[in-house]
């Protein structure tokens, strides 16, 4: 007779194990990413003054870089990329938001526009 307790406390931890995981993966928000293409005025004045604080904000704010560098950028089509291109990932677009908001902006718009200008472009990736 206590077998069916026993069954039906199984069932009922299976089932509720079932919908924490199904809460969990619809909570997940899918990665996004920075693309930015800078046109460098200054080269040394941006290696000196600015990127070394963009990448601390960048990092602090959980960002990683994928991908760019001086001309090392190919267009297929359209127009000549700017001389330099940079591919950031960050956990999702409210990282992304904080990043901007926490100084990735601000950065960019006092001292980065010294050296070079900027179009940056934050992309949300797909569900994983």
């Amino acid at each position: 007779m206590q077998a069916k307790p026993i069954v039906a406390l199984a069932i009922g931890s299976f089932a509720l194990g079932a919908v924490a995981v199904q809460t969990l993966h619809a909570q997940a928000k899918p990665p996004a990413f920075v693309m930015a293409e800078i046109a460098v005025k200054d080269e040394d004045g941006y290696k000196k003054d600015f990127l070394p604080d963009a990448r601390k904000i960048i990092m602090d704010h959980g960002g990683k870089y994928l991908g760019g560098g001086f001309n090392k950028t190919i267009a297929y089509s359209g127009a000549a990329p700017a001389n330099r291109i940079v591919l950031l990932q960050f956990e999702n677009m409210d990282a992304v938001k904080a990043w901007w908001d926490g100084g990735g902006g601000d950065i960019e718009k006092k001292v980065g526009s010294k050296y070079a200008t900027f179009r940056t472009l934050a992309i949300e990736g797909v569900a994983p």
